[in-house]
């Protein structure tokens, strides 16, 4: 029987990735930097490539290693003016699609790994999106339809919205539900 939603299992699932996931103490650090250094533009490369490298590897492993080098790569090749403007646009846009669209806009970047960005952009409003995270969500029947090959806009939208309404049911953040997913879907990867 799959685990149900509940703000006590949600609590209990974040409270797991914070002893279980290695990368939880670097991601803190980032959730507590990235932020309020993304608003100002004082970041560097450095930054915005650890974001990148965050969603590949936050996985443990299931993105093949080629693969996820080739992507990062890809993320590479962008000119660093051109990744600060996407930034810059993708704060100022009103809605999800308009930020979402300025980030893809970038090589290496389609919507799951600008939902990243937007995650570290703004960790109260947007969370990241990926196939382990949506099965928890469609296994349980509150997403409708199974993960999409390439996710598009609408696909987060439908997503996001998913996930702020089980937030408020349960009273928690969009993070710590975002680390409850990643959990169940750690736990169960085939649920």
């Amino acid at each position: 029987m799959d685990m149900e939603l509940t703000a006590d299992a949600i609590d209990s699932l974040a409270g797991d990735y914070e002893t279980t996931h290695p990368f939880a103490t670097v991601e803190d650090e980032h959730f507590e930097m990235l932020p309020p250094t993304l608003a100002a533009g004082d970041y560097g490369w450095r930054d915005l490539e650890w974001i990148v490298q965050w969603y590949y590897r936050r996985t443990l492993g299931a993105i093949p290693n080629a693969e996820r080098r080739e992507r990062e790569a890809a993320f590479a090749e962008n000119e660093y003016e051109a990744v600060h403007a996407a930034i810059d646009d993708a704060l100022a846009a009103d809605g999800t699609t308009d930020k979402l669209e300025s980030l893809t806009a970038l090589s290496g970047v389609d919507v799951p790994v600008a939902s990243a960005f937007v995650q570290f952009l703004s960790p109260e409003h947007f969370l990241a999106v990926g196939e382990r995270e949506w099965r928890v969500l469609a296994d349980r029947e509150v997403l409708s339809r199974a993960y999409p090959d390439e996710p598009d806009a609408d696909d987060y939208a439908a997503y996001l919205e998913c996930c702020r309404t089980v937030a408020d049911r349960c009273s928690c953040d969009l993070r710590t539900l975002y680390r409850a997913l990643w959990m169940l879907g750690y736990e169960q990867p085939d649920a």
